[in-house]
């Protein structure tokens, strides 16, 4: 426990250039999932991202296994897991029993991809919760790479996505290919969650990239200021808990979890205050309880 409040070490730690490596990886994290995340929670996707996570964890330990840039892994397996749930979820109702099914599967072929892999027992666990010494040169290059492929396209899509996430009947009324969008932003998210599992890890992954972004969503009713809040939590999350992380040498995701979740807390208990705080003046509940996205 006294690690954990070891200021000089991290200073120390600091000094590296793993450590600075990790943090710009965390930072470059943290906007694609603040970016990302509103629109993830709008349109219900966090049991997707789970379920993508584990198909990344899949592809990472595969990677692993033969050799090669886990981040290659990662994100071929995210890409894969986004198409195979695309193709096998095509009604609402059959959407939560592909994903448990895919992310069961996933799970179980990563385990004993793992158990074949006879190489240190530190890169295996780091591939569940997160290892900051994994993010070298040409992990942070994959990363910043695909972070402005992903902002490119979102930036490209964002207008139509935004309305067919508050209103999908109205939006395909009105013209907007809602059938192309949904798998186009499936593959966005996959992306920023496979480039999430060497930082975060495959398990916890959901703390970056839904948590900050639900927090953001329970103090503002604005689409704008929601993604600003999101991004900053999410940045708070990601760089903190690696600043947090070094001293004790402990798992990233512990941490990046933690801060999250408090933010979360935080939010949560402030829009319950404001809730209330309308229902005195006589504000309908529901227009204040409303997420951000939605209204």
């Amino acid at each position: 426990m006294d690690k954990l409040f070891d200021f000089e070490l991290t200073g120390e730690l600091l000094a590296f250039d793993f450590v600075r490596t990790a943090l710009l990886a965390a930072a470059i994290l943290g906007l694609l999932a603040g970016v990302l995340g509103p629109l993830i929670v709008s349109r219900n996707m966090a049991f997707a991202v789970h379920g993508t996570s584990e198909l990344s964890f899949t592809g990472g330990a595969a990677a692993l296994l033969l050799g090669v840039n886990v981040g290659h892994g990662a994100l071929a397996g995210a890409i894969v897991a986004a198409l195979v749930l695309g193709l096998l979820s095509r009604r609402s109702s059959e959407h939560d029993s592909v994903i448990g099914a895919v992310l069961a599967f996933g799970l179980g072929v990563g385990v004993l991809l793992l158990w074949f892999y006879p190489g240190r027992a530190s890169n295996k666990f780091g591939l569940l919760v997160g290892q900051i010494v994994s993010v070298d040169f040409a992990s942070l290059a994959l990363l910043g790479g695909c972070a402005v492929a992903v902002f490119l396209v979102l930036l490209a899509i964002y207008r139509p996505l935004l309305f067919a996430s508050v209103d999908p009947e109205v939006a395909r009324a009105r013209g907007v290919p809602t059938g192309l969008l949904s798998p186009v932003f499936a593959v966005l998210v996959g992306v920023a969650t496979a480039l999430g599992v060497q930082t975060v890890g495959a398990l916890l992954v959901l703390a970056l990239m839904i948590t900050p972004a639900a927090a953001a969503c329970r103090l503002t009713a604005n689409p704008l200021r929601a993604t600003v809040l999101a991004i900053v939590f999410a940045e708070a999350s990601a760089v903190g808990g690696i600043v947090l992380s070094l001293a004790p040498g402990a798992p990233v995701s512990a941490f990046v979890t933690a801060i999250s979740f408090c933010i979360y807390l935080v939010c949560w208990v402030l829009s319950l205050v404001r809730e209330r705080g309308g229902r005195r003046r006589g504000v309908p509940s529901a227009a204040v309880a409303t997420p951000a996205v939605l209204r």
